[in-house]
């Protein structure tokens, strides 16, 4: 079955990183900082599967 919270994630992601690579934003933008949110996101839950199939 898809993981739908992870796909989710993930194309936030990428909508963001485009939308930063596009723009030519800087670091400290809201966009920025969101992609760091979701990639700690990401591996929280990445974490939390490993742990649940173990």
């Amino acid at each position: 079955m898809a993981d739908l919270y992870l796909k989710a994630l993930t194309a936030e992601r990428r909508a963001l990183w485009a939308e930063c690579r596009l723009k030519g934003l800087a670091k400290d933008t809201p966009q920025r900082l969101r992609i760091v949110e979701i990639d700690a996101l990401l591996a929280a839950h990445k974490a939390k599967q490993d742990a649940k199939g173990a």
